[in-house]
């Protein structure tokens, strides 16, 4: 089953066989040059949008670009959904679907890249990576070549300090999960039929991570993108397995420290390397994050990393 200690990467095993070509991305996609103190290659919001999902229209009131790393965010109203598992493959953790309501907020259409996360290293703000290759790639963060492809091998310490960088925040399980989802009960962001090669980077079909954006007919009904597969991305919610028993209807944030008896943090979406199952909307998954306890220079005060996780942020509303 899905629920173990995700990879504990601190020792993630090199594979020695090459990753397979990858797909044509769907739509094709150039790159534009942002101006940074390194040059950074970001994908737009019109290179990347799917050419047959329908769309949200984006306008000035739906889509804005950060000035601190380019990132286009996309505006997630205010609404109700359910949330939690609704489908056969639903596990004890996702239940019971229950009713949320949410206030409106911004979320990153893509990943938080290599070129992005660069940029926060460079101001001082974030660490270095953990380690800088990827699965199947010795040089990856800081290679030109995977600038645009997402950032990993990050803790959710790490995920947090970027995002405040950033002037944004880590998502909640339920903003991810609206982002995701929308208020129709699929359990994909597409819609209910599973993953395939146009929809999703999973199941080691590349066998690495893709470069971000890439997956067009894979879009939520937002528009957001590669919110399944790709890479896990960390949100800010604790892990409790029971806790949508007690959820608030309304914003929920996760357990408090106090109700939980570990230092799990919950990580969404499902990645390269998993079944399709793992990519539903409502799927949970868990890895140690920052332990308070342990010292700066111990490994624990910042958690695990895995090069199947990455993360995106939001903003309020």
């Amino acid at each position: 089953m899905k629920k173990i200690y995700l990879l504990l990467c601190c020792v993630v095993l090199i594979s020695a066989c090459q990753p397979a070509p990858e797909p044509t991305p769907q739509p094709s996609a150039t790159s534009t040059t942002i101006a940074t103190e390194a040059t950074i290659i970001v994908p737009t919001v019109t290179e990347i949008q799917p050419s047959e999902t329908p769309i949200p229209t984006t306008t000035s009131e739906t889509i804005k670009i950060s000035a601190k790393d380019g990132m286009t965010q996309i505006y997630i109203p205010s609404g109700t959904f359910m949330m939690g598992g609704m489908d056969v493959y639903r596990e004890n953790d996702e239940l019971p679907a229950h009713e949320v309501f949410l206030d409106a907020f911004w979320i990153d259409q893509i990943e938080v890249t290599n070129g992005m996360y660069g940029l926060c290293v460079q101001a001082a703000e974030c660490r270095m990576p953990v380690e800088v290759r990827s699965d199947n790639r010795e040089e990856y963060f800081g290679n030109p070549e995977f600038q645009d492809y997402p950032v990993v091998n990050v803790t959710w310490f790490d995920a947090n300090a970027y995002c405040t960088w950033a002037e944004r925040r880590l998502p909640t399980e339920a903003e991810w999960e609206y982002a995701a989802r929308g208020n129709d009960k699929r359990n994909f962001p597409w819609g209910d039929e599973p993953p395939n090669e146009y929809t999703a980077n999973f199941i080691n079909l590349i066998g690495d991570t893709s470069r971000v954006g890439s997956y067009g007919e894979g879009a939520s009904p937002f528009g957001v993108l590669d919110m399944a597969g790709n890479v896990s991305e960390w949100v800010s919610d604790f892990y409790r397995m029971d806790y949508y028993a007690k959820s608030p209807s309304e914003n929920p944030t996760g357990p408090s420290a106090e109700e939980v008896f570990n230092v799990m943090r919950v990580i969404r979406g499902g990645s390269f390397q998993d079944e399709s199952y793992d990519l539903r909307v409502s799927n949970r998954n868990y890895i140690e994050g920052p332990n308070p306890k342990a010292q700066p220079n111990e490994d624990e005060f910042y958690g695990k990393y895995s090069v199947k996780i990455g993360f995106r942020c939001v903003a309020d509303g």
